[in-house]
Parts: structure tokens; sequence; C-alpha cells
């Protein structure tokens, strides 16, 4: 039996349309599925949104509309985002299911028969847009000299009844958990910031609020909906059958990734490891905080007016090039920047130039002057040089996807297609075609292969495309055993090739 693999998106708050960078997450958390399916674990993949929370009920106000019609209508926008991205999700979850309500109530009467929730009265700053309290140390000020939270978002003095959770007990705990498990949170700078911030000493978290009532009710306590972080911390485990599905609980928790943003790694590696610790539960294994996503170099915002659709890029340039151009180029861990152009440049110069156009000439010339039929011919050592760089390139792909580097995967992957470049140059089978013909078959039968072994290893990251690729090649078998798995390409009819990655054009305007 597989080992199972519970991969998880942070939900994301829909209280606007999606932008990029929800786009961005999915799609490296979609790739990293992927490929893991592809190395025969069972994947279990979870993505949502996050619908509750004071945000949602002031953007409802605004707009005139009920909060729950709001969240429908924007809930519906993620899950078209994913139908259109090609992301593989297991669950979309959304933080409006009954299913969810109960299982957030569990966990918190698990954290009040621990003796960490006590009720008292808050008083600080909190900011809407974070749906985070923050001490007075952590703010900062403002050109217009208002207070701002470290993410330079608006705090308001907020004043309010409030359910306690004693995160201060938790402090040394998590400390021991982050020095025994290096890993668990990644990259390096991001462990460096939370241990900073935990070391520094913890103060006991507000987690209800009595100024609204668009929320999780807290169990027995009338007037409270849960602070919004508790609620969605939990879909993680909600989505894992808990608290009633024991056995699909057992089975995929805990999560071996969470895929978040940097902005909102605090309350994954501190607040939600102290709230299982609390309720007794199995921790998740790796919390990843991957980079913001810049317009050339800018951080998006509606008053810049340079926040971008991603449906729209993907209508614009294919939603493979999209994806490609994302995990290639983004250093994952890292801010990292796009545009137009850098699309374009990079899936023509990746995928039309080298790749496809690889695949393109190799099939159109068995396709064309040899009936689509290829025969075994006499090899040279040139044609195992080539397999074995191919090889390494495939096994190195894997390693680095294996530790979460994406964009170096691609590139080493990259290596491979241009081995197979050099080598159809060098070999010439369109010469040896006159000249030594059962020479030209042993390339064209090396050729293939590599671009069979190629296709197989991008298939997280181009899914459709080098599918297609893998169609035309009549290749069946896609999983990790496959890469090196005897082919015997002399069994297989050619036929004229489609092109699979068209030459992409600057949109106008």
């Amino acid at each position: 039996m597989s080992e199972p693999y519970y991969i998880t998106t942070a939900i994301h708050y829909p209280n606007g349309r999606p932008h990029i960078g929800h786009a961005y997450e999915m799609i490296a958390a979609d790739a990293i599925a992927r490929f893991q399916r592809q190395a025969g674990r069972d994947v279990r993949f979870q993505t949502g949104t996050d619908e509750h929370g004071l945000k949602m009920v002031k953007t409802a106000r605004d707009r005139g509309v009920e909060v729950r019609a709001l969240a429908d209508e924007m809930s519906g926008y993620f899950h078209e985002m994913a139908g259109v991205l090609n992301i593989g999700y297991d669950r979309f979850i959304r933080t409006v299911e009954p299913g969810h309500y109960a299982a957030s109530q569990a966990i918190w009467r698990a954290m009040a028969d621990a003796g960490d929730l006590y009720l008292d009265r808050y008083e600080g700053w909190y900011s809407v847009r974070d749906e985070a309290f923050y001490e007075e140390k952590e703010l900062m000020v403002g050109e217009d000299g208002t207070k701002l939270s470290p993410q330079g978002t608006p705090v308001e003095w907020t004043a309010e009844e409030t359910w306690f959770f004693r995160l201060s007990k938790y402090q040394q705990p998590l400390l021991d958990l982050y020095a025994s498990q290096p890993d668990f949170i990644r990259p390096d700078s991001r462990r460096n910031e939370i241990l900073r911030f935990v070391e520094g000493g913890l103060t006991d978290l507000s987690v209800s609020r009595t100024s609204f009532d668009w929320g999780v009710p807290v169990p027995d306590s009338p007037g409270h909906v849960m602070y919004v972080w508790v609620d969605a911390l939990t879909n993680y485990i909600t989505g894992a059958g808990y608290p009633d599905d024991t056995a699909l609980f057992s089975k995929y928790w805990p999560a071996n990734l969470h895929l978040i943003g940097k902005d909102i790694v605090r309350f994954h590696a501190v607040y939600w490891p102290a709230f299982l610790m609390s309720a007794k539960l199995p921790l998740p294994r790796q919390v990843f905080g991957h980079g913001f996503l810049l317009n050339r170099g800018e951080k998006m915002s509606k008053s810049v007016g340079n926040v971008v659709d991603p449906m729209a890029l993907a209508t614009l340039y294919g939603v493979d090039p999209l994806r490609y151009f994302l995990l290639r180029d983004v250093s994952f861990g890292q801010d990292g920047t796009f545009s137009d152009e850098a699309i374009v440049t990079r899936s023509n110069a990746d995928l039309s130039n080298s790749f496809g156009n690889l695949a393109q000439r190799t099939l159109a010339f068995i396709a064309k002057n040899l009936g689509g039929q290829l025969e075994t011919g006499r090899s040279d050592p040139a044609d195992a040089e080539l397999l074995a760089e191919v090889d390494a390139a495939t096994r190195e792909f894997v390693a680095q996807f294996d530790d979460l580097a994406l964009g170096q995967g691609i590139e080493v992957w990259m290596r491979g297609v241009f081995a197979c470049n050099a080598y159809i140059d060098a070999q010439a089978p369109w010469a040896l075609r006159k000249t030594d013909p059962e020479r030209m078959h042993a390339v064209l039968c090396t050729l293939v292969d590599a671009i069979r072994r190629l296709a197989i290893t991008i298939l997280p990251v181009i899914p459709t495309s080098a599918a297609a690729v893998l169609d035309q090649l009549g290749v069946t078998e896609r999983d990790h055993a496959a890469l090196l798995a005897d082919w015997d390409p002399t069994t297989t009819p050619f036929t004229a090739p489609s092109p699979v990655f068209p030459r992409l054009e600057l949109a106008a305007g």
C-alpha cells in the first residue's frame, strides 16, 4: 500500500476576486501533489476558502449584500480559478460547511478540556485586513503618523470581552519543536524569523469576538464567535476527517506539508502547533512559507492598479506556459517578479524552441520519411551517453522536487533538453537517412526514448502539454518507475504530430 501524502494550501480569503498570488500557491501545491502521485504516494491535496471574519462582514456591508451571499459568490471565483488552472485537488473546503463548524467546535472543546481557554477582557491593536492582533512593540508608524501592523496594514484599538488561549504556556514546547525538527519551518529565513518571535516571549492570544456574529459559535458561550484563525486553521483537520471520520484522519493526518504565503507563517508555525499540542493532536510535518509575486518588481495593490487576474493571463498565454513560468522563474521560498514579456520569453525559449521543437522535428521526421515506423538500428556510444545525461537530469529533478526546490528542478530538466538538441544536431539523422539508414534508426530510437523520459518528468509542471507529447509517443506508463523502464519505440506507429507548444506573442496594449 502506498504511503499517504497530505498537502494543503492556505485557504484563501474571498473578500475579493483571486489574484496571481493565489494562483501561484495553488499551482505550486498542484505540481508537488502531482509529483508525489507520480512517485506512487497516496496523495490528498486540499485547498479552499476561509469565509468568516470581520473583513467579510465589512465587504458585504459596503456592497449591500448578505455576507453568506458574498461568501458564496466569491468562493465560486476561487473554485473557478482552480478549474481553469488545472488544479487537481482532492478536496475544496469552505469554512461555512456544517462539518467544519463541528470540527472547529471539537478542537475548541479539546483545548478547553486542557485548561487552555479562559474568559477575560481584551484591549489592544487589531488589524481588520490581517485578521490579527498585534502588540504595541510590533507596530510601525505610517507617514501620516497612524499606527500600522508589521505588514503595513491599519490597526485600530479594540476592547471587548474575549476568550483567551494560553499561548504563553507553549513557548518552550514550541522552541523544543523547532530544535528537534529543524525542517518544521522552511525556508530558513522564515524559521529564523519565527525563532526570534517565540524567543522574545509569547503572550496569551485572544481567540473569540463579540463585535460580530459571522463565524463559528463558541461552544457554551452565547454571543462569542471564534476568532477567524482558530476556525481557519482547523480546516486542515476538517478536511482530513476530524473529529468523526477516524479512518480518514488516521490515514492522512498529520499533514506532510502546509504550503502558505510568508505573511501568515506565524499563524501556522506558532498558533497552529500550539492549538494542536493543547488538543493533544499530532503536529503537521512541515510549514513552507513561499514568497510574494511582484508585478514588474512592484508589490500589487488595488490602489496602484497593478493587480493581475490569473485567469486573464491563462487565457492570453495558456495554462501550461503560465504554470511553467511561475515554477521555473520564481525561486521557491523567495519573492519573485513577473511580467507579460517574461512569460512569453520563457515559454518561447524553453517550451517552444527547445523541448517543443525537439519533439516536433523528431516525430515529424519519422512520420514523413519513415512511414511512422522505426526499426532497430546500429547503436553508438553517443546514444548511451545521451540517455545517461537525460537520466541524470531526471534523477536530479526528482531530488530537487523532493526538496521543494521547484525552479532548480526545472532548470536541471532543461539540461536534459539541451543535451537532446545537441545530440540531434551532431548526429543529423536527416543526413544519415541517405548515408547510413541503420544508424539513423538508432539515433531516432534514442531521441524518442529521451523525449519520453523528459515528458514524464515534467508532467507535474505542465500536465496537459506533457501528456500531449506522451500521447503522440503512444506512452501510457507515466509514473517515476517508467522513467528508466525498458521501452521499445520500434513497436509504436508514429503519426504526424500536432505542435504542442506554439510560440507565444505578447498581448497588445
